[in-house]
């Protein structure tokens, strides 16, 4: 509350995130970490990282925006850690998670297996391609990479999903090469 007993606009933005976006922003987190547990946890620290701070947010399209980024890097960050840690202690076991149960059709345990193959830059820039429908440049801004590293990582995330997907499971991205326009609706 500020002096006068006004709710700050920031804290309205907050409640509307929490009241209506939040379970999307958790079923983007779950693209990420394939865990809806883990899932729920990175979206709680988003969102918190998002709001711990003084920030110009003044509508929920603005927030959630911010959260994703958040959310996007704070995995990649998680990611470049573990994948840190697993090299100095020799810990290259695969932890064989189950899929949770409410996900239990065959189309998201098709994907979440498929997802599950890339490293963790790859699934995040397939991500961003396809479920955000971004550009390479734009996909390379996101993830302060070249846009070359965005192909690149592109290419092969594309080749394993299309191998255990099914070739027609996504969508021709001639565009891609040039590396401008979106080349699916």
């Amino acid at each position: 509350m500020t002096k006068g007993g006004a709710v700050p606009p920031w804290h309205q933005v907050l409640e509307e995130v929490l009241r209506e976006r939040r379970s999307a922003l958790v079923g983007y987190a779950a693209l990420f970490t394939l865990d809806r547990r883990d899932a729920e946890d990175l979206t709680h620290d988003a969102i918190v990282r998002t709001f711990a701070k003084p920030r110009a947010l003044t509508d929920v399209h603005t927030a959630e925006g911010y959260v994703r980024s958040v959310i996007r890097s704070m995995f990649l960050d998680s990611a470049r850690r573990s994948a840190s840690w697993r090299r100095r202690v020799h810990l290259l076991a695969d932890t064989g998670d189950a899929p949770s149960p409410e996900n239990a059709t065959a189309a998201v345990l098709d994907v979440r297996a498929a997802l599950a193959g890339l490293a963790p830059r790859e699934r995040a820039v397939a991500v961003l391609r396809y479920l955000d429908d971004l550009t390479v440049p734009e996909i390379a801004r996101e993830l302060d990479l070249s846009t070359g590293a965005v192909k690149r990582y592109l290419f092969d995330a594309t080749a394993k999903l299309r191998a255990v997907l099914g070739p027609d499971a996504l969508p021709d991205e001639t565009a891609l090469i040039v590396g401008t326009g979106r080349s699916h609706a």
